[in-house]
């Protein structure tokens, strides 16, 4: 028997840790937008397992910031001193240092609409490299667009609020 239930990660990071450690995989909704259009909030799901070994350009990894926040961020670069750089896809700013010590887990799936989708499919492949390699248009796009007085519909629902 399943049950849906929202919690948080701290209350359950104990059990996933020992359901990782055991050679399982772990299945969630993440809540956020940092990692859109490929997860959106609330209504995908990921599938997380344990990372063998190092982790590679484009993982998604789930993490513990510092300060305790747990993030689901993409691998975009490695510094110097082996630790990584990490990025949302919905995000231009990096994240730099992170420990291996840091990460819990490596996405190895998402389920969206019902339909799974493989980090390793030639399609996913595709929409990363595509993502990544126009991060530089984007964010001048988005910069320009802010420049014209052009908002999101958030933004503008926000604004119609107050």
């Amino acid at each position: 028997m399943c049950s849906s239930k929202e919690t948080t990660l701290d209350a359950v990071i104990d059990i996933i840790l020992e359901k990782l450690n055991a050679g399982g995989t772990v299945t969630f909704t993440p809540n956020g937008t940092s990692m859109q259009p490929m997860l959106r909030d609330g209504k995908d799901v990921v599938i997380l397992s344990k990372p063998k070994g190092r982790l590679r350009l484009f993982d998604v990894p789930l993490y513990r910031r510092d300060n305790g926040q747990y993030v689901l961020h993409r691998v975009i670069d490695f510094g110097y001193d082996g630790s990584y750089v990490l990025c949302g896809d919905n995000q231009f700013a990096r994240e730099k240092g992170i420990r291996d010590d840091q990460i819990i887990a490596v996405m190895t799936g998402f389920v969206r609409k019902g339909t799974p989708y493989s980090p390793f499919s030639l399609r996913y492949r595709g929409y990363v490299n595509v993502w990544y390699y126009t991060r530089l248009p984007r964010r001048v796009f988005r910069a320009v667009k802010r420049r014209l007085g052009f908002t999101d519909k958030k933004d503008k629902e926000k604004k119609d609020k107050e």
